[in-house]
């Protein structure tokens, strides 16, 4: 399962996320998502589990959870929707 997670600190890196999710069960990926021009953090990232009961226990104990003085946000990632699906005509 796929997970969104957001308010993250700009200091969380892709280490601190992994380290954080791995008490629920294996993490396939976390990727923090950074500034293509800077580098730095934009506070928000995803991580997958195989595992959906893991990913669920992850959601319930992490979300809300006070990470760098900054309560995170976790739910499920909504599948990317193309371009032309955000077309306004």
């Amino acid at each position: 399962m796929n997970m969104y997670v957001s308010n993250l600190s700009f200091h969380t890196g892709e280490d601190d996320l992994r380290k954080l999710f791995e008490q629920f069960g294996a993490v396939s990926s976390a990727k923090v998502i950074t500034d293509r021009e800077t580098g730095k953090s934009r506070g928000f990232g995803f991580v997958e589990m195989g595992s959906d009961e893991e990913a669920k226990e992850a959601i319930k104990g992490l979300n809300n959870k006070e990470v760098e003085g900054r309560a995170m946000s976790v739910s499920v990632a909504r599948e990317k929707s193309t371009r032309a699906d955000n077309k306004r005509w």
